[in-house]
């Protein structure tokens, strides 16, 4: 059961903070800032109200307050103060901290303030991939660590989808290019979706038609989009599907779907393309390293 996690370990605070475990300790027992629990073997735990209090008290340290006058800060003044620097700054350097803060605090008002801050002096694009990439690398980190809850993260992906979702409908054409037709799709039991909508989003910025079929689609059902259209581009994601075991099926299969239908091709990226063979692969499916280099073969 994907229950929200409710208890930190100073670990957990660190990966979370980036602040040092040994500083923490330090603030806590020269300035009183948390009151962690102990275990009955004398390990420190803190709850989600601690982890907030110090993820606000952070953003402050890192706009240049010293930590004995936050310390000195009414603790009801600290969220408030907080606000007002996140919408002051613009949030370039900040907006990761503010995004990981919204996450903890499941605060969509803080996460939609702190993307239109972003967004004033920068492209979709750029927010993207300067602030939304890095975010959700540290997002990876953290839920190997086990430092956030599924909860957390399917919050904070999905308020990041609906902003890839909305801003490809801003730039949809109503007479896209027909020369190459896109179809980005997920395999069976592959959900991970945000990198595949942002290939779309290019897809659509540069004019083409997209067919978007989105998360765990069943090979066979491809065939479907093969009867209507000529010249289609498949664009899918293998990050964690199909399993390296069942990689060479796979592409057996789609081989075997496209034989009837000329000009099909399958263009692959992910982390499980690394287990394939690109040699003995057919000339009709290319395999990329990057989103980036997926993009410059647009």
């Amino acid at each position: 059961m994907n229950n929200v996690k409710k208890i930190f370990s100073i670990r957990d605070l660190e990966n979370l903070s980036g602040i040092k475990a040994h500083t923490i300790r330090i603030w806590e027992k020269r300035y009183d800032l948390l009151s962690p629990e102990r275990t009955s073997t004398n390990i420190r735990t803190y709850s989600l109200e601690s982890l907030q209090k110090l993820l606000n008290i952070t953003l402050l340290y890192n706009n240049g307050y010293k930590i004995s006058k936050i310390a000195g800060i009414p603790e009801e003044n600290i969220p408030l103060m907080v606000r007002e620097i996140v919408s002051k700054n613009s949030v370039k350097n900040h907006a990761i901290s503010a995004f990981k803060l919204a996450m903890i605090n499941f605060d969509q008002t803080l996460f939609i303030s702190t993307y239109n801050s972003i967004l004033v002096d920068r492209s979709f694009r750029e927010v993207f991939n300067d602030v939304f990439i890095p975010f959700l690398n540290e997002l990876g980190l953290l839920w190997q660590t086990n430092s956030i809850s599924p909860a957390h993260e399917h919050f904070v992906t999905g308020l990041i989808k609906q902003k890839l979702i909305v801003n490809t409908e801003n730039i949809q054409q109503l007479t896209p290019k027909k020369d190459k037709i896109f179809v980005p799709f997920l395999p069976e039991n592959e959900i991970h979706e945000i990198g595949l909508l942002y290939l779309n989003y290019e897809i659509v910025q540069r004019g083409y038609k997209s067919i978007y079929l989105g998360q765990t689609v069943p090979l066979d059902t491809l065939k479907d989009v093969m009867q209507y259209f000529d010249k289609l581009h498949f664009i899918s994601y293998f990050t964690v599907a199909p399993s390296q075991d069942k990689l060479e099926k796979y592409i057996a299969d789609f081989s075997d779907l496209v034989k009837d239908y000329a000009n099909s091709k399958l263009w692959i990226l992910g982390y499980q393309t690394r287990h394939l063979n690109t040699s003995k692969l057919p000339d009709y499916i290319s395999t990329f390293n990057s989103i980036e280099q997926v993009i410059k073969e647009l």
